[in-house]
């Protein structure tokens, strides 16, 4: 079994659970205000792995780069990542990683962006699926209305995200 070494890291958006894997790569983040930490331990259980809390060791890479996005001095992430996902999930997150900080992008625009915009509701799934939100930016993807949508931290969170980098719509 591979070992997640796991920590609760700040951000503009509240705590975050973090799990790197033993190389170092950044495999998921949770939003502590809506999973807890025994609801990451079942998630990493279950998919086949032990864990290790308080890993700040292992996490501080990610942490350092968290905090400097959380202060303004970091627009865009420098990490190894290691999300596991479907093919087309993967290309959404790909993707994803093209917006810019301070900017939004419709399900639409994604969805043109990978080459069949009639699949908007397919990239809307992938955001959802997305192990590492915040990093992988899932929160600069708005409606076609430029209104907010669901988003797994729940919507407080998205605001404050969208608010932190200077996009907010509203």
């Amino acid at each position: 079994m591979a070992t997640r070494f796991l920590d609760t890291i700040d951000s503009p958006a509240g705590p975050l659970h973090v799990a790197v894997d033993e190389a170092g790569r950044l495999t998921g983040i949770w939003f502590a205000v809506v999973t807890e930490r025994a609801e990451v331990e079942s998630s990493i259980y279950r998919a086949g792995h032990t864990f290790v809390w308080d890993a700040a060791d292992r996490a501080g890479l990610v942490a350092m780069q968290l905090r400097e996005y959380a202060a303004g001095s970091r627009t865009a992430f420098d990490l190894d990542l290691a999300p596991i996902g479907s093919d087309w999930e993967r290309q959404v997150w790909d993707a994803l990683l093209t917006i810019p900080y301070g900017e939004t992008r419709s399900y639409g625009q994604i969805a043109t962006l990978l080459g069949d915009p009639t699949k908007a509701r397919a990239v809307g799934w992938a955001n959802a699926a997305n192990p590492i939100p915040v990093v992988i930016p899932c929160h600069r993807v708005i409606g076609a209305n430029r209104g907010l949508t669901g988003f797994g931290g729940g919507i407080e969170a998205k605001i404050k995200l969208l608010a932190h980098e200077g996009a907010l719509l509203l």
